[in-house]
């Protein structure tokens, strides 16, 4: 039986391994972690993450020939392939702070891999990495291994799901990439690879590369998709200036076939795990190399989706008479996107933070995200998210002027104004009538996911801003929103 080990047991590790272990009963595929609440979580009917059809992924396979472990040594020591997929965080301290990926966490698990060591192993890089880890590896295990002559294939092998339809994506992906050394040696490890996922995935969706062209290939993916982000939401503004509909105007470029109509929805701003931490590591990679011009062109992607968040909170404050202090504001959505209990680098964070500094009274209700981690959210600093638990802050000074609400409703009762900042499907089939009648007036409402009719709701009484489009009469007589 084949064997693999992941270390990692995160939103990449967990579901990638459970989908292999489902198409491949007879591979045996153990996903392992130091952290045991984590592998508590993944071995119990609550796994740690929210991901549809992810339970029953799990539930079919766990105990046959999917296991969660902590014994890392032992598991990694048995795999003839081990993934990694582990954070890589953005430093926060030291060379490329605020810029360069951090890989104390892969360096770890390098040296974990080469002391258990006694056979030959192929390593998969699953985390996304700079271009040229794969060479730092290399040189971690050839100098640190305890095995003698044994021989590492490092493959990279990044995933390109999306939170929200991971299942899906992993069931029948767009393409499978992997990347490896161009040898007699690398390319047979490279086909081991690819026959596992050619179990299910067709022979022309599994494409194969050089190592740094598949390292850097997903860095350049999120980085476009972002871009594409940032563009329609930089055209928002200009829409709200001029009266356009942003709705209208994607919906017309998007019939291009050269553009398409995918990520071309105006939001307050993207967030998730990926996104910004690829660009500033892009960023950083284009610097080093002497290409200020590049770095810059990618940076611009940040400094548009800080403003968009930026500038909703500003719209917000200045449309309830320039002042939020002591006003109740009902937060809707705090996950980065719909069908995900994810909330890393999500926008419902600068934008509560925003708010509470001008001393707003915040109450919080998204479906899937917990009290706890809303409050460790608005008190964690910067790049935090992608650290242990135990390493990330918590101050209960937090819930200050935050509260989490049991339901929509009730986040809205006695509220100034309602802001959507999670696109869930439930927030478009609300009772806006009741919520407006349990507010003080004027009552407002400010869609940053464009998920509402603003016209039906103007009829109800709201005073509407939706991202990108025409301003209610109420909003243009406001102060300019810089």
């Amino acid at each position: 039986m084949v064997k693999i080990c992941c270390i990692g047991a995160g939103y990449v590790g967990g579901p990638t391994m459970a989908v292999i272990a489902l198409k491949c009963p007879d591979v045996e595929v153990v996903v392992v972690d130091i952290s045991a609440p984590r592998i508590e979580g993944w071995n119990s009917e609550r796994l740690p993450i929210y991901e549809p059809g992810l339970d029953d992924v799990v539930r079919q396979c766990r105990g046959r020939n999917l296991f969660f472990s902590t014994d890392v040594e032992r598991h990694v020591a048995d795999a003839g392939i081990v993934f990694v997929s582990v954070n890589t965080p953005t430093k926060t301290r030291g060379l490329g702070a605020g810029k360069a990926a951090d890989l104390t966490y892969w360096e770890s698990a390098a040296r974990i891999i080469a002391d258990v060591s006694r056979s030959d192993k192929i390593v998969v890089e699953k985390s996304t990495v700079p271009v040229k880890t794969a060479e730092a590896i290399e040189k971690i295990l050839a100098h640190n291994s305890k095995g003698g002559n044994i021989r590492y294939q490092i493959l990279s092998n990044p995933e390109f799901l999306a939170e929200g339809t991971a299942i899906q994506d992993l069931f029948s992906p767009d393409r499978v990439l992997i990347g490896g050394r161009e040898t007699p040696e690398g390319r047979a490890a490279v086909a081991a690879l690819k026959s596992i996922y050619a179990r299910w995935v067709p022979d022309d969706r599994i494409i194969t590369t050089n190592l740094w062209s598949a390292e850097l290939s997903k860095l350049a993916a999120n980085a476009f998709l972002a871009q594409r982000i940032s563009s329609v939401n930089a055209i928002s503004a200009l829409c709200e200036a001029t009266g356009a509909d942003v709705t209208e105007v994607a919906n017309s470029i998007g019939k291009d076939s050269r553009i398409g109509p995918r990520f071309l929805s105006a939001s307050v701003g993207f967030g998730g795990s990926c996104f910004q931490k690829d660009i500033l590591n892009l960023v950083y990679i284009c610097e080093c190399y002497g290409l200020p011009e590049v770095a810059n062109y990618w940076r611009q992607v940040i400094r548009i989706n800080d403003y968009q968040k930026s500038r909703f909170v500003n719209r917000v404050v200045s449309s309830m008479f320039n002042t939020v202090a002591g006003k109740k504001v009902a937060v809707l959505g705090f996950a980065f996107k719909k069908d995900t209990g994810d909330t890393r680098e999500t926008p419902a964070i600068d934008v509560c933070k925003g708010l509470v500094g001008d001393k707003a009274v915040v109450s919080i209700y998204d479906p899937q995200v917990t009290e706890e981690q809303v409050q460790r959210d608005l008190v964690m600093n910067k790049f935090d998210w992608d650290h242990p638990r135990h390493l990330q802050p918590m101050s209960p000074s937090s819930a200050k002027h935050v509260a989490v609400s049991w339901d929509a409703y009730e986040a809205a009762r006695g509220a100034h104004a309602v802001c959507i900042l999670t696109e869930w499907d439930e927030f478009r089939r609300l009772d806006y009538q009741r919520m407006y009648d349990a507010m003080h007036k004027p009552a407002f409402l400010f869609d940053g996911r464009n998920v509402v009719d603003p016209d039906k709701l103007r009829r109800i009484g709201f005073v509407v801003y939706s991202i990108g489009k025409p301003l209610d009469h109420w909003l243009r007589d406001m102060p300019a929103v810089a």
